[in-house]
């Protein structure tokens, strides 16, 4: 076939994509995409031997180029707790980032040592989406789960572990666990003692550019084949798209995310700001709500409309915090709709619906500029994800927001961010100097509209007098 290939893989709450990308142009030249099962209620599980069998199905899917890829590289969902025995099987559903069970012992984890503390040591404020947390759950909760574990990984550890045999994570995704010190940069044997975490449980943390090792034989892959060491999934975007400092990115998704990369590392006592190393080497301060694309559907559901049938006008208020919330720290909140009138239309609670969603994401994108000095730069927000297609995501975010939105054509952004990091294994280049010699930020500019301070100034009153935040 005449092609430099390589696969990027994103293994996300949903679903597994993968993407073969030529390595010289950047063109994907093909693609599968294979569904995880996630368990609904209370708890958000899923078995980890559905992600190798989606990543299998979804190699089949790309035909030649997966026998041909001469590097891979995984991106995976962040936080999620997957503890192994000793044949590498898993001990019993991961634990997944959106799975809130571990909320007091988030906060009791918080209260035990100080958000200050773990701010300067960990660069993050732990929430209930946190591995540390969800290992505390599991070892007051399922104690015989957390003695019998003989691994304990992250969603993109464990497949990486998979393709390689090594047992391995990168600094990106472990800084998102809540036990690896983001000021120096290794695993906290203290804090890792009071959680009772044998940290020989965990993987190898290598550094941006290291490879995680081969391609085992037997696979549906060409044996010998690099492995670079993969990443989370907002730092494999932020690669995908190779933004520099003060370039902002939001990712509207199953969550809503915002981030950039930053020179100052993240130490946020408030909790707002998590702070990630990047997978680039250096830091990636980011703000994640849980509440953004799958609850606005929610509501258009409840209303029986299409999701794009909005109207504006009215005085209707939305929160759509319809699972609890992480920006705000809002675990147990549920959702809320005021300021209704009787002429207030099905369309106009819709688009308060997203005028919600969207306001949490540009309060949390301040704080996450701020890390540098809160000076943005003068490009068009990044709109990425499922939402950023949706003519009424990017309008509300254009008119909330007053600035101009550029979409990137390009799709599977932490794929290609994956296949970036592959790429560079091969190419002695950055990810991020990959990415933009395949232009992946190209497309089209929205530019900026008035913003609509009253709409703003609604819903920061009916957070405030709700919650006590804003």
């Amino acid at each position: 076939m005449g092609r430099n290939v390589v696969l990027g893989v994103d293994s996300s709450t949903q679903s597994t994509k993968v993407l073969a990308v030529d390595t010289d142009t950047g063109e994907v030249v093909a693609r599968g995409q294979a569904p995880h099962v996630v368990s609904t209620g209370a708890a958000r599980e899923t078995d980890p031997e559905v992600w190798w069998r989606a990543l299998g199905e979804a190699l089949a899917q790309v035909g030649p180029y997966a026998a041909q890829a001469a590097a891979i590289s995984v991106g995976g969902q962040q936080h999620g707790l997957v503890v192994l025995d000793r044949e590498g099987r898993p001990v019993r559903p991961a634990l997944l980032w959106n799975d809130v069970q571990s909320a007091p012992q988030a906060a009791a984890l918080v209260a035990a040592h100080g958000a200050q503390w773990w701010a300067k040591r960990f660069g993050s404020v732990p929430g209930a989406s946190f591995t540390v947390t969800k290992w505390a759950w599991l070892a007051e909760h399922e104690p015989e789960a957390a003695k019998a574990a003989a691994a304990v990984r992250l969603p993109h550890d464990f497949l990486t572990e998979r393709l390689t045999g090594a047992a391995v994570t990168d600094r990106g995704d472990v800084s998102g666990t809540g036990w690896w010190a983001t000021d120096t940069e290794t695993y906290d044997s203290g804090l890792l003692d009071t959680i009772g975490l044998d940290p020989a449980l965990l993987p190898r943390v290598l550094g941006p550019g290291d490879a995680a090792g081969t391609t085992l034989p037997g696979l549906p892959l060409r044996a010998g084949a690099l492995v670079a060491s993969g990443t989370g999934d907002n730092a494999a975007a932020a690669l995908g798209l190779g933004l520099a400092p003060g370039q902002a990115a939001l990712s509207l998704g199953t969550s809503g995310t915002v981030f950039t990369p930053s020179v100052a590392r993240p130490a946020d006592p408030s909790g707002v700001v998590a702070g990630f190393a990047g997978a680039h080497g250096g830091w990636l301060p980011l703000a994640c709500t849980l509440n953004c694309t799958l609850a606005v559907d929610k509501i258009a559901a409840l209303l029986g409309r299409d999701r794009e049938a909005v109207e504006g006008g009215g005085s209707a208020v939305v929160l759509p915090f319809l699972d609890g919330e992480r920006t705000p720290n809002l675990p147990y909140a549920s959702g809320l709709l005021t300021g209704l009138r009787h002429d207030t239309t099905p369309g106009q609670i819709l688009q308060a619906a997203y005028d919600g969603a969207v306001y949490t994401l540009l309060g949390a994108l301040d704080e996450v500029l701020a890390v540098d000095g809160g000076a943005p730069s003068d490009e068009p927000l990044l709109l990425i994800g499922g939402g950023a297609r949706g003519t009424a995501w990017r309008e509300t975010v254009r008119r909330l927001s007053g600035r101009a939105v550029r979409i990137p054509v390009a799709e599977e952004l932490v794929a290609l961010g994956a296949a970036a990091q592959a790429a560079a294994l091969l190419t002695g280049e950055t990810p991020a100097a990959v990415a933009r010699r395949w232009n992946t930020t190209a497309g089209p500019v929205h530019d900026p509209v008035e913003r609509d301070d009253a709409a703003l100034d609604r819903l920061g009153t009916e957070l405030a007098r709700t919650f006590g935040a804003g």
